[in-house]
């Protein structure tokens, strides 16, 4: 008798976090404080635009104040950044996203600095990223943040797991490396330099895919019984996992489409209500 499988269902997490902070927005709305969410767009990239109407209707449909800011292509790191200060000085503006990545040669990481810590909400800074690694980041990166989240709410133990992160990058790869470490899973960090990437996913209780590539991991890469958690988004409605295959040996998965983008969506809405209750102590 084959065993049951496991899907995490990130619509089903994300839908019980938007019911706990539907209660939060009203006790804040009680005094006055509606929370608001700046996105800045630079440029007309479709799949950046997408994304941040996404989350624009996301915060509406919660009750969420959402302020876009578009900027053309040819907006200077000077401008953006000059863009950024003004929200950082709105006291009406509790978080801050800068939709990534923006045109070359506007230098990306100079912006995410501007954005004051208090409303960094998306965990782009590296001071939010040095919080993160220390374990007490009111805001870690969403995506990370979600991963964890989705794992917490199935109760699937993380402490004493073999945990294999495939991808490096300071907003997802390296700053859920670190979360998992915190939780006291034992952690390994691929990347595109790794040697034989197949035998060390193999090893791993929990496998992270973070690479940016259409159905990358392979079936025969993981372990019979192992958590999949595939964080990649790719065109065509494909994650950075075979799905099908993975699903073989897998005891939980997510699925993508509706795994990890909704809770990281979700945590975002989280963040900026969070950082609303400190404005209005």
């Amino acid at each position: 008798m084959k065993a049951e499988k496991l899907i995490l269902d990130g619509n089903r997490v994300a839908a019980n976090m938007k019911e706990k902070l539907a209660g939060q927005i009203n006790r804040l709305s009680e005094k006055g404080i509606v929370p608001c969410l700046a996105t800045i767009l630079v440029g007309d990239d479709p799949s950046s635009a997408t994304y941040v109407r996404m989350k624009g209707n996301a915060c509406k449909r919660l009750g969420i104040h959402s302020v876009r800011v578009d900027l053309p292509s040819n907006t200077t790191t000077y401008e953006l950044i000059a863009a950024i200060n003004k929200l950082n000085d709105d006291p009406n503006i509790h978080g801050i996203l800068l939709q990534h990545p923006v045109p070359h040669p506007i230098d990306e990481r100079a912006a995410f600095e501007a954005i004051r810590i208090d409303k960094d909400v998306d965990g782009v800074t590296t001071q939010g990223f040095a919080q993160n690694a220390f374990g007490f980041a009111d805001y870690p990166s969403c995506t990370p943040a979600a991963i964890i989240g989705i794992l917490e709410y199935y109760n699937i133990p993380i402490e004493g797991k073999h945990a294999v992160v495939i991808g490096r990058s300071p907003i997802l790869g390296k700053p859920v490396s670190a979360m998992l470490l915190n939780k006291n899973a034992t952690v390994t960090t691929c990347h595109s330099k790794t040697a034989n990437l197949d035998n060390i996913v193999r090893l791993g209780d929990i496998v992270v895919a973070a690479v940016g590539k259409p159905k990358f991991v392979q079936g025969d890469w993981i372990k019979p019984g192992a958590i999949v958690v595939d964080a990649g988004y790719n065109k065509g409605n494909f994650g950075d996992v075979d799905y099908d295959a993975c699903l073989k040996n897998a005891y939980a998965i997510t699925p993508v489409p509706a795994g990890v983008g909704p809770v990281t969506i979700a945590t975002l809405l989280k963040h900026t209500v969070e950082a609303a209750e400190k404005f209005g102590y």
